[in-house]
């Protein structure tokens, strides 16, 4: 169960864990998000080479698991047009609130206004719209960070994702949310999984490395085409 809150940063989730009470936010500004930005905006981490984002490059990004938003944010700080999909309702509000915020920043304004955009919906449901739609409305590249297998040691889990998996639950679609997303995006697909964790489904056709986490990338450019030209054959 969770109740909610609110203080001089925001609206918030009180949730509780281990018996106590704890917070949980999204937050752009501060914080890790923060500290990110100040870092640099995030244009040399492997999420931003994962997406093929470069100079030159700035591809339009569907978050199809937009979670607290923080990977969605950074792509728009960094110049891609992005539709965030989120379907829990209460992270869903949580993600408003922390982008008025952001947006109440003058210099933050200036730089992503009108390039985010947040949606609460079955992301399947707006992949298989897209797909029957034209090509032009299609985004160059799907993002997916579905929830990670539970670890069985609580210890080793950081206490916000604890707090997370509380509210929102299993992601049980994620295969099927993958499948969509290879249908839709115009260039890639990027996956988000555990370093060690198993592919969500086929040989990804490149893996950027982190030290705790891995992007599987699949690319669709010309990957609708080569199924046809197979399809002629048969």
């Amino acid at each position: 169960m969770a109740d909610w809150h609110r203080d001089e940063q925001g609206l918030a989730l009180r949730v509780r864990l281990d018996g106590s009470s704890h917070l949980l936010r999204a937050e752009f500004l501060r914080g890790p998000m923060g500290f990110r930005l100040r870092r640099g905006g995030g244009r040399g981490e492997a999420v931003a080479r994962a997406i093929g984002l470069k100079k030159g490059a700035t591809p339009s990004v569907l978050d199809a698991t937009a979670g607290l938003g923080r990977d969605a944010f950074l792509f728009a700080w960094l110049g891609c047009e992005v539709l965030a999909v989120e379907r829990n309702p209460e992270i869903h509000a949580l993600l408003e609130d922390a982008l008025e915020r952001a947006l109440a920043e003058p210099s933050v304004a200036e730089k992503i206004r009108g390039r985010l955009h947040l949606l609460r919906a079955e992301a399947i449901g707006v992949l298989e719209q897209l797909a029957s739609g034209p090509d032009l409305a299609r985004p160059e590249v799907v993002y997916l960070d579905p929830m990670h297998p539970e670890r069985k040691s609580a210890g080793t889990v950081r206490k916000e994702m604890r707090m997370f998996r509380s509210l929102v639950g299993e992601d049980t679609d994620s295969h099927r949310l993958l499948e969509a997303a290879l249908r839709v995006a115009r260039r890639r697909v990027v996956v988000k999984r555990p370093r060690r964790g198993e592919a969500l489904g086929p040989d990804p056709d490149h893996q950027l490395e982190g030290k705790s986490t891995r992007f599987d990338i699949y690319l669709t450019a010309g990957r609708e085409k080569s199924r046809d030209s197979a399809q002629a054959v048969d």
